[in-house]
């Protein structure tokens, strides 16, 4: 068994980021509500635990909180952000309300009375720069704890080297915090003394065999979308139990140009069944009308199901349902205490008639990057492992407003010419995502001597490296240009392209 480090969630949307960044760092990682119990903690054994960041003030009384015990059983722990504020409140310090805060990347020192050499929790220098964002301050922390770091306004670290209790003001997750994947690090070897035993590798071997003790003589039934996740999800159900596995592709007629047939040509191939459901026009005529995106997504992810079972009754015996789920699905669709941003087809609105004696996601706790070395490790294409994220109903959320055959054939010439134009770049110089949108906002045009008024093209690229948060892809004009030029040429409706230069956090990555 692994070692393990706890991240213990208080509404921080970046936990899985700091779950995702003890994994790289070779140390298994396992998220658990901030409310775990003593008791489960010591039953999971352990070597250290995170308490991560989160929206609300500690002092008041309806903020997540944590049993006072959490810190006395002698396991080290690493506050960051509302998690350090949480340490200092209940071991009788004080955090209070710093007016403005602190946002942004802030200038972090050593304390002064202080040397590196005396700092347990350090990146080995003076002075850094460090993601904040923060409106609370610890002013005063507990007994027995030193103030080692500060900003020109705050307390930006703690530590109580006895009791192996550390807290950070600011986010070392981040990439905008100099080297502090090192401080988390040196939290995780040279505090909690793991010895890094994390390895993809395990997770196939030990995933293949706890898939084939649930299943055992029993068959599967595989939701699959022709997406990185369901994809490597059937690679991987397809090596526990190859004979057992039937995976059903219900094209729902929201693929981009081509892809509908890519999945059918690799799938039929491998050990397991392949069945292709040509559902389009079921699912447009349930979108009629529907306008709401967290409703379309609702609507399409019953529907996937409802088609599932209809297939599988035609199967007969079919005995678990299993789906391509992953971390980040799970955290904007709204798990533990994090807000809901947006639900996806395949964890929020599940019916509960299943007809399924269970539910198999065996990629639940990965990331999207451990997917794909999951997927190149059982031979999947390369094309279809690096294949940019999409979303389970497709170009459905990609057309603003009600969904028609009319839009969605718009909306693909637009897709296939921005990554056409795109893909042309090195694969180094390309953003990670890139898509174009349909917007349901009308503007008026010139094509030859005719006036046209008709809905405005969007283009989205960023670059990311967990998908969690994200930044606008600078794309030159010139390339800006040639898209829009072939666009508005190649596509009679369409005579205004605009492109996203929005962040995530505010935006999302999806405009729906």
């Amino acid at each position: 068994m692994n070692e393990l480090v706890l991240v213990l969630d208080f509404g921080g949307q970046y936990k899985e980021l700091i779950a995702r960044t003890v994994r790289n760092l070779s140390v298994y990682s396992l998220i658990k509500p901030g409310n775990i119990s003593p008791e489960e903690i010591k039953k999971l054994n352990p070597k250290g635990i995170i308490l991560t960041g989160g929206p609300d003030s500690v002092y008041l009384p309806d903020s997540p909180k944590c049993t006072p015990e959490l810190f006395s059983l002698g396991i080290p722990i690493l506050g960051i952000c509302y998690g350090m504020q949480l340490m200092c409140h209940v071991l009788g310090g004080k955090v209070e309300s710093g007016g403005k805060g602190e946002y942004g990347t802030t200038q972090v020192t050593i304390d002064e009375q202080l040397t590196m050499d005396n700092v347990q929790l350090t990146i080995g220098v003076q002075h850094f720069l460090a993601l904040m964002s923060h409106r609370d301050c610890v002013t005063a922390p507990p007994k027995g704890f030193t103030v080692t770091m500060r900003t020109k306004n705050s307390i930006a670290a703690i530590e109580n080297n006895a009791a192996k209790l550390y807290g950070v003001q600011f986010h070392p997750e981040s990439a905008h915090t100099e080297n502090g994947i090192e401080l988390i690090r040196r939290f995780l070897y040279d505090i909690c003394g793991t010895r890094g035993d994390y390895k993809m590798n395990d997770y196939i071997e030990n995933e293949t065999k706890r898939i084939r003790e649930k299943v055992g003589k029993k068959n599967v039934l595989l939701a699959l979308s022709g997406g990185v996740d369901s994809s490597v999800c059937a690679a991987l159900l397809s090596k526990a139990v190859p004979e057992q596995l039937t995976c059903i592709f219900v094209d729902h007629g929201f693929m981009r140009i081509g892809e509908g047939d890519e999945i059918e040509q690799i799938f039929s191939k491998r050990s397991l069944r392949f069945i292709r459901v040509n559902s389009a026009a079921r699912f447009l005529e349930k979108l009629k009308g529907v306008t709401e995106p967290e409703a379309k997504r609702k609507i399409i992810g019953e529907e996937f199901i409802r088609v599932f079972e209809e297939e599988a009754a035609k199967l007969g015996n079919m005995d678990f349902l299993a789906q391509g789920t992953i971390y980040p699905d799970i955290v904007e669709s709204g798990g533990g205490n994090a807000a809901v941003i947006k639900s996806h087809h395949n964890v929020g609105g599940l019916p509960e008639n299943l007809n399924f004696c269970g539910i198999i996601e065996p990629l639940a706790g990965l990331f999207k990057d451990e997917v794909r070395t999951i997927g190149r490790k059982l031979g999947l294409p390369l094309k279809l492992v690096t294949r940019q994220p999409f979303p389970g109903p497709g170009l459905a959320i990609r057309v603003m407003g009600e969904v028609s055959a009319k839009k969605l054939n718009i909306l693909r010439q637009a897709d296939a010419i921005m990554r056409q134009e795109l893909d042309k770049l090195r694969p180094d110089r390309r953003p990670e995502q890139y898509f174009a949108v349909l917007t349901d906002t009308l503007t008026v045009g010139v094509k030859g001597d005719d006036r046209t008024y008709e809905p405005v093209i969007a283009l989205r690229a960023v670059n990311t490296s967990d998908f969690m948060t994200c930044e606008y892809s600078r794309i030159s004009h010139k390339i800006l240009s040639a898209i829009s030029y072939r666009i508005t040429s190649e596509i009679p409706s369409v005579c205004r392209v605009v492109y996203d230069v929005t962040n995530k956090p505010p935006a999302t990555v999806e405009w729906e």
